[in-house]
């Protein structure tokens, strides 16, 4: 069997000052309905793109946040799902350790863009009510809680450290 195809892709874990996570709210269509995803902002590099350039672009467009120096690689992550990405047989994601003071996330998009993208709101996250969280919808990845309270107690790894789905 040939290797998956997956799009490269970059995420922030941003953290501020109280350790709080700020995620996006996707609202993804699925073949038997919706599913609601927590996930970190960022996106697709496109053709060209440094994974940090892309990182850089994705913050500003999504929630308007600007990077003074480059973050530290924290986790990587690989999804085989042919659904998740057209074109591809899934993601790469590369995620980054931003910390920053709490803010109100609003980037270059307009609503109507971050629609377009899925994106349906974002809220700032406890790492105990992420933990403790027993709805309908997921994190991704679906044990977020365990490699980020890793992350907050232990910093940076010297390594990314690989992620499941």
């Amino acid at each position: 069997m040939p290797p998956a195809h997956l799009r490269p892709s970059v995420r922030a874990i941003v953290l501020d000052e109280h350790d709080r996570i700020l995620l996006c709210r996707f609202d993804m269509p699925k073949p038997a309905g919706r599913i609601v995803v927590w996930a970190a902002p960022g996106g697709g590099v496109e053709g060209g793109e440094t994974l940090l350039a892309a990182l850089r672009r994705e913050l500003r467009e999504e929630i308007g946040l600007g990077l003074d120096a480059d973050p530290p690689h924290v986790w990587h992550q690989e999804v085989v799902d042919p659904g998740l990405s057209a074109g591809f047989d899934g993601v790469c994601n590369d995620y980054f350790l931003v910390r920053a003071a709490s803010f109100r996330p609003g980037g270059a998009l307009s609503p109507a863009e971050l629609a377009a993208e899925h994106i349906a709101g974002f809220r700032w996250w406890r790492l105990a009510d992420i933990a403790a969280y027993r709805g309908p919808e997921v994190f991704s990845p679906r044990d977020l809680a365990t490699p980020l309270a890793a992350l907050i107690a232990g910093g940076v790894p010297s390594q990314p450290v690989p992620l499941g789905r």
